[in-house]
């Protein structure tokens, strides 16, 4: 096994286990975020259908949660290969042809994923300006006045979310050119395995 193969190797294994690492803590907040979303929804339609007073915070808490859950549960959907796809030229090529096709489209996906990303961080920059209508975080109890959040910690989900996808897509790029270029069988996640199991 060349220089070259070993160098790619080791990057594989401890980005593997970053994103195992990080991936797994990002599904926990997920399922946090599905849960409190559940209880502020579930909070809105008793104010307003029981006691005929509907309250102003719930929708955009809501919001805020599901944009979280999204940034945070999406990169494990991407590793796992959850995300809706058409596989048949895929399953239908020779494995070389496959393998260099999956290349051809984590690359592009790459290039995607990099402009989002860069137009996230714009997107944030303009959340600093605006402020929520109804969420308003109470300093009051820390001596300070109660204030409007900035919507940029809501937009701040779009390029956490899509810097995830990033890291998740050069370790499916290194397992691709692992597997055209050795004879090295890489296991599948360990996580998912887990999970399946």
């Amino acid at each position: 096994m060349n220089f070259t193969i070993k160098s790619l190797l080791f990057i594989f294994k401890y980005l593997e286990i970053i994103n195992t690492f990080i991936l797994r803590i990002g599904r926990q907040l997920a399922w946090i975020a599905i849960l409190l979303m559940v209880i502020v929804i579930i909070i809105q339609v008793f104010f307003r259908y029981v006691l005929n007073n509907a309250l102003p915070w719930p929708d955009e808490v809501a919001r805020f949660l599901m944009l979280w859950m999204t940034g945070l549960i999406a990169p494990t959907a991407y590793r796992w290969g959850g995300f809706v796809s058409i596989d048949m030229l895929e399953r239908f090529l020779p494995k070389i042809l496959s393998s260099l096709l999956i290349f051809t489209i984590l690359l592009i996906s790459l290039i995607v994923l990099l402009i989002g990303f860069e137009m996230g961080l714009k997107h944030i920059n303009a959340g600093w300006i605006f402020s929520s209508s109804s969420i308003k975080i109470p300093y009051s109890l820390i001596g300070g006045k109660t204030e409007a959040m900035k919507l940029a910690w809501m937009y701040m989900s779009l390029p956490v979310g899509i810097f995830l996808l990033i890291l998740v897509n050069f370790e499916l790029l290194l397992r691709n050119i692992l597997s055209l270029t050795s004879k090295v069988d890489l296991p599948l996640d360990r996580d998912k395995e887990k999970l399946e199991a």
